[in-house]
């Protein structure tokens, strides 16, 4: 799979970002956290309705700077990003999902470039990310740390921008 494209999301895309971060989580936190947890997860991070006013929210929310979704040569989208800058000076990584089939093949370093940009231009100087188990067990912590993100507690990383 080749990376075509990385692009605001629209409201079409609304259930592909809602089922690739659900199996992101599932996939990913299932054996770290146990079932109950992960259900809660995805239950309040996945939630269609939740992701479809996400997309549509017009002029967007103070902070809110949005979906993207990263597309395959063949406009599959293969992963999603959203993030926001919350405080002043702050960027937050709000959630970062690939599909396990374009993992390991540029795609989360080219959602969360482009998601850099973005808080880059509503003026962060550090981006931070919230993990959904304590870093030294997260399987996303080899990526983030591969990215110039460090531990700022156990479940918090951060890095300058």
């Amino acid at each position: 799979m080749q990376l075509a494209d990385v692009r605001a999301a629209a409201a079409a895309d609304a259930a592909t970002i809602s089922r690739l971060l659900a199996d992101a989580i599932r996939g990913s936190y299932h054996e770290i956290l146990g079932e109950i947890p992960v259900h809660r997860l995805v239950s309040t991070q996945c939630a269609l309705p939740r992701i479809r006013a996400e997309i549509e929210i017009p002029g967007g929310a103070p902070g809110w700077l949005g979906w993207l979704v990263a597309t395959g040569e063949d406009g599959t989208i293969v992963g999603a990003a959203a993030g926001g800058v919350p405080v002043p000076g702050e960027g937050e990584v709000y959630a970062l999902a690939v599909a396990e089939s374009s993992r390991r093949r540029g795609v989360g370093s080219a959602l969360l470039g482009a998601a850099t940009e973005r808080m880059l231009g509503f003026g962060a100087f550090a981006q931070r990310v919230t993990l959904p188990s304590d870093a030294d067990k997260d399987p996303s912590l080899p990526f983030y740390e591969s990215q110039g993100f460090a531990p700022l507690n156990p479940t918090r990383l951060g890095r300058p921008l």
